[in-house]
């Protein structure tokens, strides 16, 4: 910070411990990319950035995905690049682009897209298309039927959901850990309340991933949520002969850089198991040309950027998304 440099890189976190010290500084710039990670007004971060911008401060956000979950995800963004734009509270921004149908649900209003747009200004765009000649991307989804085991489990914790809704009004803090523990089952794996894991009988599911991995012309990427689910799929394919790395929370930054290098250069591995939060930003691994996802991610910008590591500049083959569901939850 106090040498002669021009440029000062620093990731989001790390900004809200130099922030004194970019202030002392007087930066005329300030670079944000993947700006989706200030949308939240609330959070430190945000404060952290808000905190070094003044009247004269230059600021470009970069992001392709400003609104990918809900259009109040605009906010915070608009509060940083146009303050005057937007309401001061997000309560009242909401009401602007959200229509609420109950309690628990929210709907975008006709002409949110509109305002999201013009709160956004000054703003400019380009699509993946106007820049790069891609090859085209297609989606399947693939029923796979859950096994006898799962469906058996499955039932009995959906019936006792149903239970608890019916004898009184279920909290928000439940019903995403029930949904949650739906989603483990049809995954093969689930933490009890002891936090050990109780695998299932998921060999419809491994069957299916096992023909797609075979029909592929190149190399795969399988998405799996579940860190215990991942080890389930690792070792299903890795008994099967698949050559396999994984990659999650747990990897280090340059074990992760070494197995991506070796993904795009040499012929083994084949398949990456990855976490998707693990590897869906700044990541090219356009040696594979089709993504699997063993069980559906919750967040749109993650599942956006995820296949975006195989569709980007470079990729010659046509490219195919698969969606592997077997329950309910999943669809």
């Amino acid at each position: 910070m106090n040498t002669d440099s021009d440029f000062v890189i620093c990731n989001f976190d790390g900004l809200e411990i130099i922030k004194d010290a970019v202030n002392q500084n007087d930066f005329d710039l300030i670079v944000v990319d993947e700006a989706n990670a200030y949308k939240t007004v609330s959070t430190k971060r945000w404060k952290a950035l808000q905190s070094i911008i003044k009247a004269d401060t230059w600021i470009w956000m970069l992001t392709g995905t400003p609104a990918a979950q809900a259009p109040t995800d605009a906010y915070g963004l608009a509060r940083i690049i146009n303050p005057s734009g937007v309401p001061r509270f997000f309560g009242s921004f909401k009401d602007q682009v959200m229509q609420k149908i109950t309690n628990f649900k929210w709907v975008p209003k006709p002409r949110a897209e509109d305002i999201v747009h013009q709160v956004l200004q000054p703003a400019i765009r380009f699509t993946k298309e106007q820049c790069l000649d891609l090859p085209d991307m297609t989606y399947v989804t693939r029923d796979v039927p859950l096994t006898k085991q799962q469906m058996q489990y499955y039932e009995h914790i959906r019936k006792h959901m149903t239970t608890i809704a019916a004898g009184e009004e279920i909290t928000t803090v439940n019903a995403a850990a029930n949904l949650n523990k739906l989603l483990q089952l049809s995954c093969g794996a689930v933490y009890s309340d002891s936090g050990e894991v109780v695998s299932f009988d998921a060999s419809n599911r491994i069957e299916a991933l096992k023909e797609v991995i075979d029909e592929a012309s190149h190399k795969v990427i399988v998405f799996v949520p579940y860190r215990h689910a991942i080890q389930l799929v690792n070792e299903e394919l890795t008994k099967s002969g698949y050559s396999c790395e994984i990659v999650n929370g747990e990897v280090s930054v340059n074990k992760r850089t070494d197995i991506f290098n070796r993904f795009q250069t040499q012929p083994d591995p084949k398949v990456l198991i990855i976490q998707p939060q693990a590897a869906s930003h700044g990541v090219t691994l356009h040696a594979a040309n089709v993504v699997i996802y063993w069980s559906p991610v919750m967040s749109v910008e993650t599942y956006l950027q995820a296949n975006a590591r195989v569709h980007r500049a470079g990729q010659r083959n046509p490219c195919t998304v698969v969606h592997l569901q077997g329950s309910p939850v999943e669809r």
